[in-house]
Protein backbone atom coordinates (compact mmCIF):
# COMPACT_ATOMS: atom_id res chain seq x y z
CA UNK A 1 0.00 0.00 0.00
CA UNK A 2 1.50 3.32 -1.15
CA UNK A 3 0.01 6.28 0.71
CA UNK A 4 0.14 9.87 -0.54
CA UNK A 5 -0.77 12.72 1.79
CA UNK A 6 -0.45 16.50 1.56
CA UNK A 7 -2.33 19.70 2.28
CA UNK A 8 -4.94 20.53 -0.37
CA UNK A 9 -3.33 22.08 -3.42
CA UNK A 10 0.16 20.59 -2.99
CA UNK A 11 -0.28 18.36 -6.03
CA UNK A 12 -0.81 14.86 -4.70
CA UNK A 13 -3.80 14.12 -6.97
CA UNK A 14 -1.78 15.07 -10.05
CA UNK A 15 1.13 12.93 -8.85
CA UNK A 16 -1.20 10.02 -8.22
CA UNK A 17 -2.61 10.26 -11.75
CA UNK A 18 0.86 10.35 -13.29
CA UNK A 19 1.99 7.32 -11.29
CA UNK A 20 -1.04 5.33 -12.44
CA UNK A 21 -0.19 6.24 -16.05
CA UNK A 22 3.44 5.18 -15.62
CA UNK A 23 2.98 1.85 -13.86
CA UNK A 24 0.49 -0.84 -14.77
CA UNK A 25 0.68 -2.87 -11.56
CA UNK A 26 -0.71 -0.29 -9.17
CA UNK A 27 -4.36 0.65 -8.80
CA UNK A 28 -6.06 3.59 -7.10
CA UNK A 29 -8.07 3.09 -3.96
CA UNK A 30 -11.39 4.89 -4.45
CA UNK A 31 -12.55 6.49 -1.22
CA UNK A 32 -16.12 6.88 -0.05
CA UNK A 33 -17.14 10.41 0.87
CA UNK A 34 -20.15 12.37 2.02
CA UNK A 35 -19.05 15.60 0.35
CA UNK A 36 -20.99 16.85 -2.70
CA UNK A 37 -19.75 15.78 -6.11
CA UNK A 38 -17.82 18.49 -8.00
CA UNK A 39 -18.26 19.28 -11.66
CA UNK A 40 -16.48 16.68 -13.77
CA UNK A 41 -16.28 14.03 -11.06
CA UNK A 42 -17.65 10.54 -11.68
CA UNK A 43 -19.20 8.36 -8.99
CA UNK A 44 -17.17 5.18 -8.51
CA UNK A 45 -14.10 6.61 -10.25
CA UNK A 46 -13.21 9.78 -8.36
CA UNK A 47 -15.09 8.83 -5.20
CA UNK A 48 -17.96 6.68 -4.04
CA UNK A 49 -20.40 9.46 -3.16
CA UNK A 50 -22.62 8.34 -0.28
CA UNK A 51 -24.96 9.88 2.27
CA UNK A 52 -23.93 10.38 5.88
CA UNK A 53 -26.24 7.53 6.88
CA UNK A 54 -24.65 5.17 4.33
CA UNK A 55 -21.17 6.16 5.46
CA UNK A 56 -21.93 5.53 9.13
CA UNK A 57 -23.43 2.15 8.27
CA UNK A 58 -20.20 1.19 6.45
CA UNK A 59 -18.13 2.38 9.39
CA UNK A 60 -20.21 0.50 11.96
CA UNK A 61 -20.06 -2.70 9.88
CA UNK A 62 -16.21 -2.49 9.83
CA UNK A 63 -16.28 -2.10 6.04
CA UNK A 64 -13.75 0.77 6.12
CA UNK A 65 -9.98 0.35 6.53
CA UNK A 66 -9.78 3.96 7.70
CA UNK A 67 -12.01 7.00 7.93
CA UNK A 68 -11.79 10.64 8.95
CA UNK A 69 -13.79 13.85 9.04
CA UNK A 70 -12.24 16.61 6.94
CA UNK A 71 -13.77 20.10 6.58
CA UNK A 72 -17.14 18.81 7.78
CA UNK A 73 -17.31 15.84 5.41
CA UNK A 74 -16.48 12.18 5.97
CA UNK A 75 -13.95 10.22 3.92
CA UNK A 76 -13.07 6.54 4.19
CA UNK A 77 -11.47 3.60 2.39
CA UNK A 78 -13.73 0.62 1.58
CA UNK A 79 -11.96 -2.51 2.82
CA UNK A 80 -13.14 -5.14 0.29
CA UNK A 81 -11.79 -3.51 -2.87
CA UNK A 82 -8.34 -2.90 -1.37
CA UNK A 83 -7.96 -6.40 -0.01
CA UNK A 84 -9.07 -7.87 -3.34
CA UNK A 85 -6.32 -5.99 -5.20
CA UNK A 86 -3.64 -6.88 -2.64
CA UNK A 87 -4.62 -10.56 -2.72
CA UNK A 88 -4.25 -10.44 -6.52
CA UNK A 89 -0.67 -9.20 -6.14
CA UNK A 90 -1.31 -5.60 -7.17
CA UNK A 91 -0.11 -2.53 -5.28
CA UNK A 92 -2.72 -0.02 -4.12
CA UNK A 93 -2.29 3.76 -4.13
CA UNK A 94 -4.04 5.87 -1.48
CA UNK A 95 -4.78 9.61 -1.55
CA UNK A 96 -5.68 10.14 2.12
CA UNK A 97 -4.89 12.52 4.97
CA UNK A 98 -2.73 11.99 8.05
CA UNK A 99 -5.63 10.70 10.14
CA UNK A 100 -6.37 7.90 7.69
CA UNK A 101 -2.67 7.16 7.32
CA UNK A 102 -2.32 6.66 11.05
CA UNK A 103 -5.25 4.23 11.08
CA UNK A 104 -3.86 2.25 8.13
CA UNK A 105 -0.45 2.07 9.79
CA UNK A 106 -1.96 0.71 12.98
CA UNK A 107 -3.70 -2.07 11.02
CA UNK A 108 -1.21 -2.92 8.27
CA UNK A 109 1.94 -0.95 8.98
CA UNK A 110 4.27 -3.69 7.75
CA UNK A 111 2.83 -3.55 4.26
CA UNK A 112 2.65 0.17 3.54
CA UNK A 113 4.87 3.06 2.48
CA UNK A 114 3.98 6.64 3.43
CA UNK A 115 4.84 9.61 1.21
CA UNK A 116 4.10 13.22 2.15
CA UNK A 117 3.98 15.93 -0.52
CA UNK A 118 4.97 19.45 0.49
CA UNK A 119 4.40 22.67 -1.50
CA UNK A 120 7.44 24.86 -2.27
CA UNK A 121 6.03 27.61 -0.03
CA UNK A 122 2.86 28.83 1.65
CA UNK A 123 2.22 31.58 -0.97
CA UNK A 124 2.61 29.02 -3.76
CA UNK A 125 0.10 26.74 -2.04
CA UNK A 126 -2.45 29.55 -1.84
CA UNK A 127 -1.87 30.44 -5.51
CA UNK A 128 -2.51 26.83 -6.55
CA UNK A 129 -5.73 26.67 -4.56
CA UNK A 130 -6.98 29.88 -6.14
CA UNK A 131 -5.95 28.92 -9.68
CA UNK A 132 -7.74 25.57 -9.71
CA UNK A 133 -11.00 27.51 -9.22
CA UNK A 134 -12.83 24.60 -7.60
CA UNK A 135 -13.56 26.32 -4.30
CA UNK A 136 -14.95 29.62 -3.07
CA UNK A 137 -12.65 32.19 -1.46
CA UNK A 138 -14.04 31.14 1.92
CA UNK A 139 -13.13 27.49 1.29
CA UNK A 140 -9.63 28.45 0.09
CA UNK A 141 -9.10 30.39 3.32
CA UNK A 142 -10.29 27.39 5.33
CA UNK A 143 -8.01 25.03 3.41
CA UNK A 144 -5.02 27.30 4.02
CA UNK A 145 -5.84 27.33 7.73
CA UNK A 146 -6.03 23.52 7.68
CA UNK A 147 -2.74 23.13 5.80
CA UNK A 148 -0.67 23.62 8.95
CA UNK A 149 -2.59 20.83 10.66
CA UNK A 150 -1.58 18.50 7.83
CA UNK A 151 2.02 19.64 7.48
CA UNK A 152 2.90 19.20 11.17
CA UNK A 153 2.49 15.43 10.64
CA UNK A 154 5.19 15.25 7.93
CA UNK A 155 7.59 13.42 10.27
CA UNK A 156 5.22 10.45 10.49
CA UNK A 157 5.96 9.63 6.83
CA UNK A 158 8.73 7.54 5.27
CA UNK A 159 9.45 9.83 2.30
CA UNK A 160 9.02 13.56 1.65
CA UNK A 161 8.58 15.08 -1.82
CA UNK A 162 8.82 18.87 -2.15
CA UNK A 163 6.72 19.55 -5.23
CA UNK A 164 8.65 22.33 -6.96
CA UNK A 165 8.29 20.70 -10.38
CA UNK A 166 5.54 18.19 -11.14
CA UNK A 167 7.59 16.09 -13.60
CA UNK A 168 10.54 15.77 -11.23
CA UNK A 169 8.20 14.97 -8.33
CA UNK A 170 6.47 12.29 -10.44
CA UNK A 171 9.85 10.72 -11.21
CA UNK A 172 10.71 10.73 -7.50
CA UNK A 173 7.42 9.05 -6.63
CA UNK A 174 7.97 6.35 -9.25
CA UNK A 175 11.48 5.78 -7.89
CA UNK A 176 10.02 5.27 -4.41
CA UNK A 177 7.56 2.69 -5.73
CA UNK A 178 10.26 0.77 -7.62
CA UNK A 179 12.72 0.79 -4.73
CA UNK A 180 10.09 -0.40 -2.24
CA UNK A 181 9.18 -3.30 -4.51
CA UNK A 182 12.84 -4.35 -4.45
CA UNK A 183 12.96 -4.65 -0.67
CA UNK A 184 13.80 -8.20 0.31
CA UNK A 185 10.72 -8.61 2.50
CA UNK A 186 8.39 -7.63 -0.36
CA UNK A 187 9.75 -10.06 -2.95
CA UNK A 188 7.41 -13.03 -2.84
CA UNK A 189 9.15 -16.33 -3.60
CA UNK A 190 12.65 -14.90 -3.21
CA UNK A 191 13.77 -17.56 -0.72
CA UNK A 192 12.81 -20.37 -3.12
CA UNK A 193 14.55 -18.54 -5.97
CA UNK A 194 17.78 -18.21 -3.98
CA UNK A 195 17.63 -21.85 -2.84
CA UNK A 196 17.32 -22.86 -6.48
CA UNK A 197 20.45 -20.91 -7.40
CA UNK A 198 22.37 -22.32 -4.44
CA UNK A 199 21.25 -25.85 -5.33
CA UNK A 200 22.52 -25.43 -8.87
CA UNK A 201 25.84 -24.03 -7.66
CA UNK A 202 26.41 -27.02 -5.35
CA UNK A 203 25.99 -29.38 -8.30
CA UNK A 204 28.69 -27.67 -10.34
Amino acid sequence: MLVLSSPSGAGKSTLARKLLEQDGNITMSVSATTRPRRTGETNGIDYHFVSSQEFMAMRDADELLEWAEVFGNYYGTPRAAVERELDAGRDVLFDIDWQGTQQLHEKRGNDMVRVFVLPPSAPELEDRLQQRAQDTAEVVTRRMAGAANEIVHYDEYDFIIINNDIERSAAELLAILISERLRRKRQVGLSDFVRGILGSLKKT
